[in-house]
């Protein structure tokens, strides 16, 4: 995107919002909605629920082939934990 083209996209943003600066609701759904937004840029964790079911399925594929760790007891899940 252009600095010209992000400049007039600014001006639109801008010009909507004076719009309904008037509108406490709207501004309030407005700062809901830039809040989620902000949030899901800055998350690298989110995801959708597609691929977190996705995920899911993976991990239970791999427990299936053997593809995990066991521990018998607290301290050997410690002592892996703290090997890594």
């Amino acid at each position: 995107m252009t600095s010209v083209q992000i400049g007039a996209l600014n001006a639109e943003i801008f010009h909507n919002i004076g719009a309904i600066a008037e509108d406490e609701n709207k501004l309030k759904k407005l700062a809901k909605y830039l809040r989620r937004l902000v949030k899901e840029e800055k998350d690298p964790t989110l995801m959708s629920k597609e691929e977190f079911f996705a995920k899911i399925d993976e991990a239970e594929r791999e427990i299936a082939e053997g593809k995990c760790i066991t521990f018998d007891n607290m301290e050997e899940m410690n002592a892996w934990l703290n090997s890594l």
